[in-house]
């Protein structure tokens, strides 16, 4: 069984961003674990924090991650590269991930999901097709996710 796991780099737990994320994880497999970034508060910062420990053992066993932000700045958000930045090298190394990002617009959505996607290559993830999201398409998520993974399902399947 694929042991999926969803990282939300949103610093509002419960965002529209996690709820995409998590909509994602769910299509493409039984019961994803949910790692809501923006909850472990300064922990992020603190070494020994359990919970950060425990997001950073569950990014770790993953098969599948669904790693999702939305776009700060032209990017990811700080609190999803302190997060990453915890791994060591390689240590998403024999793991696939999905980018998932919002934006305003489709351009800022599609190149802060490239920076996405840099930096869990970085991390040694197999990184998959993204999913560039505008925010007005955020009412759809179900549909967006039910979509991605309908096409991800037909590729694994294909290949």
């Amino acid at each position: 069984m694929t042991r999926t796991v969803v990282v939300s780099g949103n610093p509002r737990p419960a965002s529209r961003t996690s709820a995409l994320a998590l909509a994602v994880g769910s299509a493409l497999s039984d019961a994803p674990l949910l790692v809501e970034v923006g909850a472990l508060g300064t922990g992020l910062l603190t070494p020994g924090d359990e919970a950060t420990a425990a997001a950073l053992d569950a990014i770790r066993s993953a098969d599948l991650l669904v790693v999702a932000t939305p776009t700060y700045k032209g990017s990811y958000t700080g609190i999803l590269k302190v997060l990453l930045d915890r791994l060591p090298s390689a240590a998403l190394a024999g793991k696939q991930a999905v980018p998932v990002v919002t934006a305003g617009i489709a351009p800022q959505a599609a190149a802060a999901e490239a920076l996405l996607r840099q930096l869990l290559t970085e991390l040694g993830a197999e990184v998959l097709p993204g999913l560039p999201v505008t925010e007005a398409d955020l009412p759809s998520s179900e549909q967006l996710a039910a979509a991605y993974a309908q096409d991800f399902h037909s590729r694994v399947t294909a290949g």
